[in-house]
Protein backbone atom coordinates (compact mmCIF):
# COMPACT_ATOMS: atom_id res chain seq x y z
CA UNK A 1 0.00 0.00 0.00
CA UNK A 2 1.32 3.11 -1.14
CA UNK A 3 1.89 6.11 1.99
CA UNK A 4 0.31 8.83 1.29
CA UNK A 5 0.46 12.34 3.70
CA UNK A 6 -2.00 12.92 6.41
CA UNK A 7 -2.68 16.27 5.33
CA UNK A 8 -2.99 15.62 1.85
CA UNK A 9 -5.19 12.92 2.40
CA UNK A 10 -7.31 14.90 4.29
CA UNK A 11 -7.30 17.77 1.27
CA UNK A 12 -8.57 15.05 -1.41
CA UNK A 13 -10.98 13.28 1.07
CA UNK A 14 -12.76 16.68 3.20
CA UNK A 15 -11.11 19.98 2.64
CA UNK A 16 -12.36 19.71 -1.57
CA UNK A 17 -15.73 18.51 -0.62
CA UNK A 18 -15.85 21.60 1.83
CA UNK A 19 -14.81 24.31 -0.73
CA UNK A 20 -16.59 22.86 -3.87
CA UNK A 21 -20.28 24.37 -2.64
CA UNK A 22 -18.78 27.84 -3.71
CA UNK A 23 -17.92 26.92 -6.94
CA UNK A 24 -19.14 25.76 -10.46
CA UNK A 25 -16.81 23.02 -11.00
CA UNK A 26 -14.45 20.86 -8.47
CA UNK A 27 -11.17 21.86 -10.87
CA UNK A 28 -11.74 25.57 -9.79
CA UNK A 29 -11.18 24.60 -5.85
CA UNK A 30 -7.54 26.15 -4.85
CA UNK A 31 -4.67 24.12 -4.09
CA UNK A 32 -1.48 24.49 -2.89
CA UNK A 33 1.19 24.31 -5.46
CA UNK A 34 4.58 24.49 -3.54
CA UNK A 35 6.23 25.95 -0.49
CA UNK A 36 9.55 27.66 -0.78
CA UNK A 37 11.94 28.49 2.16
CA UNK A 38 14.46 31.21 2.74
CA UNK A 39 16.96 32.05 4.83
CA UNK A 40 19.40 34.87 4.61
CA UNK A 41 23.07 34.34 6.16
CA UNK A 42 24.90 37.92 5.88
CA UNK A 43 27.61 37.02 7.91
CA UNK A 44 28.58 34.67 5.85
CA UNK A 45 30.75 37.04 4.49
CA UNK A 46 32.95 37.04 6.80
CA UNK A 47 32.83 33.15 8.00
CA UNK A 48 31.81 30.72 5.34
CA UNK A 49 31.43 28.01 8.51
CA UNK A 50 28.20 30.41 9.15
CA UNK A 51 26.43 29.43 5.49
CA UNK A 52 27.43 25.57 5.75
CA UNK A 53 25.49 25.23 9.29
CA UNK A 54 23.22 27.19 7.63
CA UNK A 55 22.67 24.54 4.55
CA UNK A 56 23.19 21.60 7.06
CA UNK A 57 20.13 23.13 9.21
CA UNK A 58 17.63 23.65 6.46
CA UNK A 59 18.26 19.94 4.81
CA UNK A 60 16.82 18.68 8.16
CA UNK A 61 14.32 20.68 8.67
CA UNK A 62 12.74 19.96 5.24
CA UNK A 63 13.76 16.60 4.54
CA UNK A 64 15.76 18.52 0.93
CA UNK A 65 19.24 19.36 0.00
CA UNK A 66 19.07 22.80 0.48
CA UNK A 67 20.87 25.65 -2.18
CA UNK A 68 23.02 27.67 -1.73
CA UNK A 69 22.14 31.54 -2.97
CA UNK A 70 24.43 33.86 -4.35
CA UNK A 71 24.52 37.16 -4.59
CA UNK A 72 23.85 38.94 -7.89
CA UNK A 73 25.93 42.31 -7.67
CA UNK A 74 29.00 43.61 -5.89
CA UNK A 75 28.55 45.75 -3.19
CA UNK A 76 31.85 47.02 -1.57
CA UNK A 77 30.58 48.77 1.56
CA UNK A 78 29.40 45.30 2.47
CA UNK A 79 33.14 43.49 0.96
CA UNK A 80 30.45 41.59 -1.28
CA UNK A 81 31.04 40.18 -4.46
CA UNK A 82 29.09 38.82 -7.01
CA UNK A 83 28.78 35.00 -6.92
CA UNK A 84 29.61 34.97 -3.28
CA UNK A 85 26.90 32.66 -1.01
CA UNK A 86 24.42 34.91 0.79
CA UNK A 87 21.70 32.22 2.31
CA UNK A 88 20.23 28.72 1.27
CA UNK A 89 16.52 28.23 0.33
CA UNK A 90 14.57 24.80 -0.71
CA UNK A 91 11.65 24.84 -2.50
CA UNK A 92 9.26 21.79 -1.46
CA UNK A 93 5.99 19.73 -3.87
CA UNK A 94 4.14 16.69 -3.65
CA UNK A 95 4.60 14.45 -0.53
CA UNK A 96 7.65 16.69 0.40
CA UNK A 97 4.93 19.91 1.21
CA UNK A 98 2.25 18.34 2.93
CA UNK A 99 5.09 16.36 5.64
CA UNK A 100 6.71 19.84 6.36
CA UNK A 101 3.39 21.73 6.14
CA UNK A 102 2.56 18.65 9.06
CA UNK A 103 5.43 19.40 10.80
CA UNK A 104 5.50 23.26 10.66
CA UNK A 105 1.18 22.47 11.98
CA UNK A 106 1.98 20.24 14.87
CA UNK A 107 5.46 20.70 15.83
CA UNK A 108 7.19 23.80 15.00
CA UNK A 109 4.41 26.68 15.62
CA UNK A 110 3.41 25.27 19.09
CA UNK A 111 7.04 25.65 19.98
CA UNK A 112 7.20 29.48 19.29
CA UNK A 113 8.09 31.65 21.80
CA UNK A 114 4.58 33.86 22.82
CA UNK A 115 2.71 32.31 20.12
CA UNK A 116 -1.03 33.71 19.92
CA UNK A 117 -1.79 32.70 16.27
CA UNK A 118 -0.18 33.91 13.07
CA UNK A 119 -1.36 37.15 10.95
CA UNK A 120 -3.54 37.28 7.94
CA UNK A 121 -1.45 40.30 6.37
CA UNK A 122 1.43 37.93 4.79
CA UNK A 123 -0.51 37.97 1.70
CA UNK A 124 0.70 39.61 -1.47
CA UNK A 125 -2.81 39.95 -3.31
CA UNK A 126 -1.92 37.12 -5.96
CA UNK A 127 -3.12 34.67 -3.35
CA UNK A 128 0.66 33.84 -1.65
CA UNK A 129 1.26 33.89 1.64
CA UNK A 130 4.28 34.34 3.34
CA UNK A 131 5.61 33.42 6.97
CA UNK A 132 8.38 35.01 9.12
CA UNK A 133 9.71 32.79 11.78
CA UNK A 134 12.47 34.33 13.97
CA UNK A 135 14.24 31.25 15.10
CA UNK A 136 14.93 28.11 13.64
CA UNK A 137 14.90 26.15 16.70
CA UNK A 138 11.21 26.40 16.78
CA UNK A 139 12.02 23.14 14.83
CA UNK A 140 12.31 19.83 16.65
CA UNK A 141 15.26 18.77 14.10
CA UNK A 142 17.09 21.58 15.34
CA UNK A 143 19.70 20.50 18.41
CA UNK A 144 19.83 23.63 20.55
CA UNK A 145 23.36 22.74 21.49
CA UNK A 146 24.74 22.48 18.19
CA UNK A 147 23.48 26.06 16.87
CA UNK A 148 26.28 28.26 16.29
CA UNK A 149 23.79 31.10 15.71
CA UNK A 150 20.14 31.83 16.12
CA UNK A 151 18.54 33.29 13.07
CA UNK A 152 15.05 33.26 11.34
CA UNK A 153 13.79 32.24 7.84
CA UNK A 154 10.49 33.10 5.50
CA UNK A 155 8.30 30.55 4.40
CA UNK A 156 5.99 31.09 1.66
CA UNK A 157 3.00 29.38 0.64
CA UNK A 158 2.01 29.47 -3.39
CA UNK A 159 -1.10 28.85 -4.55
CA UNK A 160 -2.88 28.33 -7.94
CA UNK A 161 -5.18 31.27 -7.29
CA UNK A 162 -4.81 34.82 -7.23
CA UNK A 163 -7.41 35.57 -4.11
CA UNK A 164 -6.33 36.29 -1.05
CA UNK A 165 -9.51 35.62 0.20
CA UNK A 166 -9.63 31.82 -1.16
CA UNK A 167 -6.37 31.29 -0.63
CA UNK A 168 -6.82 32.26 3.48
CA UNK A 169 -9.91 29.97 3.47
CA UNK A 170 -7.54 27.32 2.01
CA UNK A 171 -5.05 27.64 4.74
CA UNK A 172 -7.09 28.09 7.26
CA UNK A 173 -8.67 24.11 6.73
CA UNK A 174 -5.38 23.04 5.89
CA UNK A 175 -4.72 24.22 9.95
CA UNK A 176 -2.48 27.30 9.79
CA UNK A 177 -3.70 28.88 13.28
CA UNK A 178 -4.42 32.81 11.75
CA UNK A 179 -5.86 35.38 14.82
CA UNK A 180 -7.70 37.51 15.10
CA UNK A 181 -6.99 41.21 13.54
CA UNK A 182 -7.85 44.28 15.28
CA UNK A 183 -10.43 45.15 12.64
CA UNK A 184 -11.93 41.82 13.17
CA UNK A 185 -12.27 42.55 16.97
CA UNK A 186 -13.97 46.24 16.24
CA UNK A 187 -16.77 45.03 13.93
CA UNK A 188 -17.56 42.30 16.88
CA UNK A 189 -17.53 44.95 19.23
CA UNK A 190 -19.51 47.07 17.78
CA UNK A 191 -22.43 44.58 16.65
CA UNK A 192 -22.55 43.68 20.71
CA UNK A 193 -21.98 46.90 22.74
CA UNK A 194 -20.17 46.14 26.10
CA UNK A 195 -22.24 46.97 29.28
CA UNK A 196 -20.37 46.90 32.64
CA UNK A 197 -21.98 44.86 35.52
CA UNK A 198 -22.87 46.79 38.52
CA UNK A 199 -22.62 50.29 36.91
CA UNK A 200 -26.15 52.08 37.68
CA UNK A 201 -27.54 53.14 34.24
CA UNK A 202 -28.74 56.81 34.74
CA UNK A 203 -31.31 57.64 31.92
CA UNK A 204 -30.75 61.62 31.62
CA UNK A 205 -33.73 63.82 30.77
CA UNK A 206 -33.41 65.55 27.04
CA UNK A 207 -31.91 69.12 27.73
CA UNK A 208 -34.20 71.98 26.49
CA UNK A 209 -33.25 75.52 25.88
CA UNK A 210 -35.97 78.38 27.04
CA UNK A 211 -35.72 80.70 24.87
CA UNK A 212 -36.66 83.88 25.99
CA UNK A 213 -40.32 85.77 25.26
CA UNK A 214 -40.21 87.79 23.16
CA UNK A 215 -41.93 91.36 24.07
CA UNK A 216 -42.84 93.71 21.25
CA UNK A 217 -43.27 97.24 22.67
CA UNK A 218 -46.14 99.07 21.02
CA UNK A 219 -46.58 102.67 20.31
CA UNK A 220 -49.13 104.34 22.74
CA UNK A 221 -52.28 104.86 21.30
CA UNK A 222 -52.99 108.65 21.27
CA UNK A 223 -56.67 109.33 21.56
CA UNK A 224 -57.75 112.28 19.06
CA UNK A 225 -60.06 114.81 20.75
CA UNK A 226 -64.06 114.63 19.86
CA UNK A 227 -64.84 117.80 18.10
CA UNK A 228 -67.31 119.60 19.54
CA UNK A 229 -70.68 120.27 18.28
CA UNK A 230 -70.98 123.75 18.51
CA UNK A 231 -67.44 124.47 16.88
CA UNK A 232 -69.01 122.36 13.88
CA UNK A 233 -72.02 124.58 13.76
CA UNK A 234 -70.09 128.03 14.24
CA UNK A 235 -68.30 126.49 11.26
CA UNK A 236 -71.00 125.46 8.91
CA UNK A 237 -72.41 128.83 9.18
CA UNK A 238 -70.09 130.97 8.46
CA UNK A 239 -69.32 129.01 4.81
Amino acid sequence: MEYVPRLKKKYNSEIIDNLKKNYKSVMQVPKLVKISLNQGVGNAVNDKKLIEAAQQEMTLITGQKAVLTKSKKDISNFKLRKGMPVGVMVTLRGDMMYEFLDRLVTSALPRVRDFQGISDKGFDGRGNYTLGIKEQIAFPEISIDKVQKVTGMDITFVTNTDSDEEALTLLTELGLPFKITAKKKETRSQQAPVVEEGAPVVDEAPVVEEEAPVVEEEAPVVDEAPVDAQEEKESNGKE
